[in-house]
């Protein structure tokens, strides 16, 4: 070997070893985790949490995350819209009735049934409703307007059901009870919001800023984590900046550097942020106090 070959040789040797005496970025501690090191989910999100406390992710991209992991482990019964919350149709209802109906619930798929509110004849959509009673010698009845019911157990995971939700391309399915009853219902937007959190459409009604921030007797506040920076910075004169996050809850986690729990506490500027309210996924609640500028 010549002396040229033999220091490249050495160089790429030395090199070599001071790579692999680095320290294990958060990549490819998270590419340990899937290749099946850590032996837990709770492995796993302790890493995605390290990595958001580093900075390489956002909060709300963790809550995300932490809620895709989190939705094998939950069943239809634990999101699924109860019996007494449905919005059902009867299928001898007229059909101006029945749009009277669906224009006051603003949904757009309902749960046809018979004499008996257990007895599921299909489901119907608003369209197709609204077509039959502008045609031309339309149908002459919802019975010919309903599209299949899906009929699962709440036993089923959620995992498993947005898949088949995917797959058949259908956006609701009818919750049975252990006795063949109906429990409730489920949409594809219920399974959808344990991942990436509330999802409000043009019929839900806007959020009240002022119902956000309750004034409390002792002087301090009671702020909802889903509070718009804007709106907190107005209502108190703030100056928190709106850039990198949206709301509150994702400005003062990712200050505290970690999903905090209930009781930890944080001050920013002249406020003082006690978390009120949390669980596995996010904050809900801060009790926030407001410091003299003396």
């Amino acid at each position: 070997m010549s002396e040229d070959d033999s220091s490249s040789f050495h160089a790429q040797e030395t090199h070599e070893r001071r790579h692999h005496e680095k320290p294990r970025s958060w990549l490819e501690r998270i590419s340990s985790a899937l290749s099946g090191e850590p032996t837990t989910r709770e492995d796993l999100v302790e890493l995605l949490r390290d990595a958001q406390a580093d900075g390489l992710i956002a909060a709300d991209t963790l809550r995300m995350m932490e809620g895709a992991i989190a939705v094998s482990d939950l069943t239809v019964g634990d999101v699924m819209i109860p019996r007494s919350q449905m919005v059902s149709l009867p299928a001898d209802g007229k059909f101006l009735d029945l749009m009277r109906q669906v224009v006051e619930s603003g949904h757009s798929r309902f749960p046809v049934h018979g004499d008996d509110k257990d007895e599921i004849l299909g489901v119907l959509l608003a369209k197709d409703l609204l077509r039959g009673v502008v045609a031309d010698n339309g149908p002459g009845s919802v019975h010919e307007l309903l599209r299949p019911a899906v009929l699962i157990p709440e036993s089923k995971r959620l995992n498993v059901l947005l898949r088949e939700f995917r797959q058949s391309r259908n956006h609701m399915a009818i919750v049975i009870d252990e006795h063949g009853g109906v429990a409730g219902l489920v949409t594809i937007e219920d399974v959808l919001e344990q991942i990436v959190g509330e999802i409000d459409d043009e019929h839900d009604d806007a959020e009240d800023p002022s119902a956000l921030i309750a004034a409390q007797a002792d002087g301090q506040f009671v702020v909802d984590a889903l509070t718009p920076i804007a709106d907190f910075n107005e209502r108190f004169s703030a100056d928190f900046d709106d850039d990198e996050y949206d709301t509150i809850g994702g400005l003062v986690t990712a200050a505290i550097g970690h999903l905090p729990e209930a009781g930890e506490e944080l001050t920013l500027g002249r406020f003082v942020f006690r978390v009120s309210g949390a669980d596995a996924r996010r904050v809900h609640a801060f009790h926030v106090g407001v410091l003299s500028d003396a």
